[in-house]
């Protein structure tokens, strides 16, 4: 009889430790990084699908995950759904025994879930932002065609927007209006923030009115051909722009935005290998479509001009010759020299972006031209 206990109640204490082993979760841990840079993501949302058991990595991009064993999905079935804002989500599958995870996200180039920067800073679903936004990459706005100025580059490319030049002049002032012209007398330029500084879009006459005179009873900004000061900036430094057209930016940025808000970002440096690019670009700019000069005989000189036009016209067949005044004013062919240089680069705790321009373009106007040099740098640290 003492013998039949002890087995039944080691049998009892075995179901026991089995039963217990069966009732603990599982544990699956590892690190979600970026598979571009091979940095870890923060924050990062990692869930069982079809179940709202999940966590988020932490600083380090590290998680851990406690799988309870009663899940109602059958082992073969589990998988791990990995996510992120401007990543591309990703799901693993969840085999018998598995308890470590690597992932590496890849960027989302649709963007189709991108989220807005605004005045809050804060950020905003594009679905439920309640402004019209236009977003503008980098690449548009360089590659193809080199412009003289960044607000130049804007054109053709914001649905809705009214960007004429002044005049023109190599350089001169471009007009940017987003939502109409509010105000006779002010200003109906957008407000302009870089890296979430705000710009002073002033305009810097040319002096031209000095000689005509031509303005001298109404407004300076578009005889005297002035220039922006958002054409400083180089279209090459750029990231991404975010346009908000709708009244809303008021709330975000105060009066100065009932014009609309152009938030630009500029490109920052990544930890890894040191990369430089450099591109440089030589054209020739000449008149496009000239108006043409009439051409006249001796006798078309005598019909509108009378005797005299046909004396004229003989002595400038004989030794005057023919002028082509349109030919004289506007016949140079200007030369066009761009240079572009950057680095970018760093480790995990320092990155770097430097850049610089060098550009000379020439008019088709004796003369006349624009000039520009330019550096910037964005350097981040973490302290």
């Amino acid at each position: 009889m003492k013998t039949r206990y002890c087995f039944a109640a080691a049998l009892f204490a075995l179901l026991l430790l089995v039963g217990t082993a069966h009732a603990q979760p599982l544990e699956v841990s590892g690190t979600v990084m970026d598979a571009t840079t091979g940095q870890p993501i923060p924050g990062a949302s990692v869930v069982v699908v079809t179940t709202t058991i999940g966590t988020t990595t932490d600083g380090n991009g590290r998680y851990r995950l406690a799988i309870p064993p009663d899940l109602g999905i059958p082992p073969d079935q589990r998988r791990l759904r990995y996510s992120f804002v401007g990543f591309q989500s990703q799901e693993i599958a969840l085999s018998a025994g598995t308890t470590t995870l690597n992932v590496e996200l890849k960027e989302d180039v649709l963007g189709l879930e991108e989220v807005v920067v605004t005045g809050l800073a804060t950020t905003v679903k594009r679905s439920n932002l309640a402004n019209a936004v236009a977003t503008i990459s980098g690449r548009e706005l360089s590659g193809v065609t080199t412009s003289q100025t960044f607000d130049t580059a804007l054109s053709g490319k914001v649905p809705g927007a009214l960007i004429s030049s002044y005049s023109g002049a190599p350089g001169g002032g471009i007009s940017v209006k987003l939502r109409g012209i509010s105000t006779i007398n002010g200003n109906s330029q957008p407000l302009y923030i870089i890296d979430g500084v705000i710009l002073d879009n002033s305009a810097i006459q040319s002096g031209v009115d000095a000689v005509s005179n031509a303005t001298g009873g109404g407004g300076r900004e578009q005889q005297d051909n002035p220039v922006n000061r958002v054409a400083d900036l180089n279209p090459e430094d750029i990231e991404s722009i975010e346009i908000l057209k709708g009244a809303s930016a008021a709330a975000l940025y105060g009066a100065r935005a009932s014009n609309g808000v152009v938030i630009i970002q500029t490109k920052r440096g990544t930890a890894g290998q040191t990369r430089v690019n450099f591109s440089q670009d030589v054209g020739v700019t000449s008149i496009l479509n000239p108006l043409g000069v009439r051409q006249f005989t001796a006798d078309t000189a005598e019909e509108f001009f009378g005797v005299r036009g046909r004396e004229e016209f003989l002595a400038a067949q004989n030794g005057r010759g023919f002028v082509d005044y349109e030919d004289e004013m506007y016949g140079h062919q200007g030369l066009l020299l761009n240079t572009s240089l950057s680095v970018s680069g760093g480790n995990e705790s320092t990155q770097f972006f430097v850049s610089g321009l060098i550009k000379d373009d020439e008019g088709i106007v004796e003369g006349t031209g624009y000039e520009k040099q330019s550096i910037r740098a964005n350097i981040t640290h973490s302290f």
